[in-house]
């Protein structure tokens, strides 16, 4: 059975090892474009193409995937089945070509949670169970009929960092299931439940991480735990952009207006929300390093 995978991030690359390791023949990797990033803008190769150079596995990085020149290659690896993990959106063109079809692994036991972040609004929510789905690819996105999937629950005061990463594992065991089915010819796809209400992941913009400190005191600190490590709360202070990458709750009473600052100037530096306090752990000023509390005191008002 002849695979192409498509992948860009470390998410993606516990998957093709996986299937590297079980010896399924990849015959080419498509993944994202080296671009220049960081501050010295020096080229960056992603993650799934530097496993696949080390492997010497074929890789094919199109900036258009609707373009002759990529299709044509693609179509000269006469693929019998692709697998989609953490890539982008494929055209028709791309996830019809091979004739065992093309099939994605998303991070929620879908229907729920469809779109780009899926990891993050779980824990945002307060969810405390999550999974991952493998299903193929069909016109609407997050849509095609339903593979495998596995649960996970998530732990209370875990971060979408801790969470993706066990996930990571999951995600490769689900997908080494999911392609020895598709080659024994055993596998039975479910369509999707299109008429309930499901919650929905859309892309995170920078709006979306500014904390609300009228909020709940839960309802806040599963904000920041959710957008931890990336691409982390944040609030004003002085003027400038705070992110708060980790914090504690605390559940107290206390008459202080949402949003106020508490600290000794030394060891806590916490804010008030209705129920409690939210103690920043590791935060960032704008313009500044990322630090630990007690670092940050130092600097802070000095």
């Amino acid at each position: 059975m002849r695979i192409v995978f498509m992948g860009t991030p470390d998410f993606a690359v516990a998957s093709l090892d996986i299937l590297v390791q079980h010896g399924y023949n990849i015959v080419g990797v498509i993944t994202a474009p080296d671009k220049p990033a960081g501050r010295g803008k020096q080229i960056q190769q992603s993650a799934v193409k530097k496993y696949a150079e080390a492997h010497n596995l074929q890789v094919l990085q199109p900036e258009k995937l609707k373009a002759p020149e990529f299709l044509a290659e693609l179509a000269a690896l006469k693929a019998d089945l692709q697998i989609v993990v953490a890539f982008r959106m494929l055209p028709e063109v791309v996830w019809n070509m091979p004739p065992m079809g093309t099939f994605n692994l998303h991070g929620s036991l879908l229907p729920a949670y469809r779109g780009a972040a899926p990891i993050n609004w779980a824990v945002m929510n307060g969810e405390t169970q999550t999974g991952v789905t493998t299903f193929f690819l069909q016109h609407e996105i997050d849509t095609g009929s339903i593979i495998h999937q596995a649960t996970m629950p998530i732990g209370p005061d875990e971060t979408t960092g801790e969470v993706h990463d066990r996930m990571m594992a999951l995600g490769a065991q689900t997908v080494l299931q999911t392609v020895k089915e598709i080659e024994a010819g055993t596998v039975k796809a479910t369509p999707q439940d299109m008429t309930g209400e499901y919650p929905h992941a859309p892309k995170i913009f920078r709006e979306d991480c500014k904390i609300d400190w009228s909020q709940p005191l839960d309802k806040v600190y599963n904000h920041i735990r959710g957008l931890s490590p990336y691409p982390a709360a944040w609030t004003e202070l002085d003027g400038k952009t705070l992110k708060i990458y980790s914090a504690k709750k605390e559940a107290a009473n206390h008459n202080h207006p949402s949003g106020t600052i508490d600290t000794d100037g030394k060891t806590y530096f916490r804010f008030t929300v209705n129920g409690g306090y939210i103690h920043a752990e590791e935060l960032q000023l704008e313009g500044k390093k990322r630090l630990g509390v007690k670092e940050f005191l130092l600097g802070w008002r000095t």
